[in-house]
């Protein structure tokens, strides 16, 4: 009984394995063979997925002694995870599953990089065994790191195809593949920062041929899928501070971007993957994020505008249930306000857009909050459109938003320009009775 038990608490590539599982190799909170074993500041260490579950709850102690985190960084434990791979092996050679497992793989990682890297070969058929490769659960995450951030250069090798130049005929299906393994990388838990930061430095080696290759991908790609996978790595890229401005030029990422947060079927559907993916990335370029250029960035949000992003972000604000969603939807109206092609198409939708921006104005979080008011006030109050204005007053519920936010921890200048927007209500008491919904007392700061 106890060894069914024990084969049963396996991660998926040692199960079957009738073997005695050493209490230390266990994760503590999911009693679990550790695929990658990571310390806290207390010394416990834990499976980095289980850890980061924990933390990402909003939990500051350590779950083992319970004492607060002074810190929440995570360590790799290189010696237990060396440890647990050997132990692992050598379960492994004695199982006879293990044979059937090593034949099942028609080549070896080593070799596929080395089918990438032949000049004159098509690397798509390897690359695609590379990304099943890296996305196999039933890989160990040893291996993924030995291949990533040890001597195999994977993320160097993969990206030098993705910018490779040129629309040859296996170009757009070998730019697709070579992105669905980088994000891969990006998206394991089990690969070291070291090996994701990699990615992004192979990628900003030339940031103006991936980002044309990204939004090839994204144009041409087989599936929705794989243009999110594209514009992931071009969030990457855009974090870059010196390769950020390179990216932020390209006309063609830029129109993919606008695209990727509009519908996927004729019924209008926004998927949820694909608008957080390419607000991400807009908020990134148009609010000038390592530009090195406000010429530059303004080019940009202007490029934004007129490629239809001002509606488009409304549009998914709407349509959004999360709140980080929310808020980066928000900090690209915010910046699209600040020129005057933005203005223009805010107020142009003001009917559907200024009520989506006060909605989501206690729902975003205060960074999402203060560009809500950031917006309203822009076109409210400093450009006084009537259109807008009178889309802020006929809102449901537009007064008690406002009223909760001056009252709320934001800073002095969204408390100032919340302030000025209350005096749209004071001029309209019918519509100030209407907007005022919440039975709590509040006191009229006029």
């Amino acid at each position: 009984m106890v060894r069914k038990e024990t084969a049963m608490r396996l991660p998926p590539q040692h199960r079957g394995l009738e073997v005695k599982v050493p209490s230390f190799f266990r994760c503590p909170i999911s009693l679990d063979v550790m695929r990658s074993p990571v310390s806290l500041c207390t010394g416990v260490t834990y499976d980095r997925a289980s850890i980061q579950r924990w933390l990402d709850s909003g939990n500051t102690t350590c779950p083992a002694t319970m004492l607060p985190l002074p810190s929440t960084d995570l360590v790799p434990n290189l010696t237990l995870r060396s440890l647990i791979a050997h132990w692992a092996a050598s379960a492994a050679s004695r199982s006879p599953t293990s044979a059937s497992s090593s034949a099942s793989r028609t080549s070896s990682p080593a070799s596929l990089l080395r089918q990438v890297a032949a000049p004159g070969a098509d690397p798509a058929p390897a690359l695609r065994e590379l990304a099943a490769y890296l996305s196999d659960d039933d890989v160990d995450d040893f291996e993924k790191n030995a291949l990533v951030v040890g001597a195999g250069r994977a993320a160097e090798t993969v990206a030098s195809v993705l910018r490779r130049r040129g629309e040859e005929a296996c170009g757009a299906e070998a730019a697709e593949a070579a992105a669905r393994v980088l994000a891969a990388i990006v998206a394991s838990d089990g690969i070291e920062d070291a090996g994701k930061k990699r990615v992004a430095a192979a990628l900003a080696a030339d940031a103006a041929a991936s980002a044309a290759s990204l939004a090839r991908v994204m144009r041409a790609g087989s599936g929705l899928e794989a243009r999110v996978d594209a514009a992931r790595l071009a969030a990457l890229l855009l974090a870059n501070a010196d390769a950020a401005g390179g990216a932020a030029e390209s006309p063609e990422l830029l129109a993919e971007l606008v695209r990727l947060i509009g519908p996927v079927d004729e019924k209008g559907t926004l998927d949820a993957a694909a608008v957080g993916a390419g607000l991400s990335c807009l908020a990134a370029i148009c609010c000038g994020s390592g530009s090195g250029s406000r010429g530059r960035a303004a080019a940009a949000r202007a490029e934004m505008v007129r490629l239809g992003a001002v509606p488009a972000a409304a549009r998914a604000l709407r349509a959004t249930a999360d709140p980080a969603a929310s808020a980066l939807a928000l900090r690209v109206l915010e910046c699209a306000v600040g020129c005057a092609e933005g203005r223009a198409a805010l107020c142009d939708h003001a009917e559907e857009a200024v009520p989506a921006v006060l909605g989501k104005m206690i729902k975003a979080g205060r960074d999402g909050a203060e560009a809500a008011v950031a917006v309203l006030w822009a076109v409210c109050h400093r450009y006084r459109d009537r259109r807008a204005a009178d889309a802020a007053a006929a809102a449901d519920g537009g007064l008690t938003k406002l009223l909760l936010l001056v009252q709320s921890g934001c800073s002095p200048a969204a408390r100032h320009m919340a302030m000025e927007l209350l005096k749209i209500y004071r001029v309209n008491a019918k519509s100030c009775l209407a907007g005022y919904d919440s039975k709590t007392t509040h006191i009229m700061p006029f």
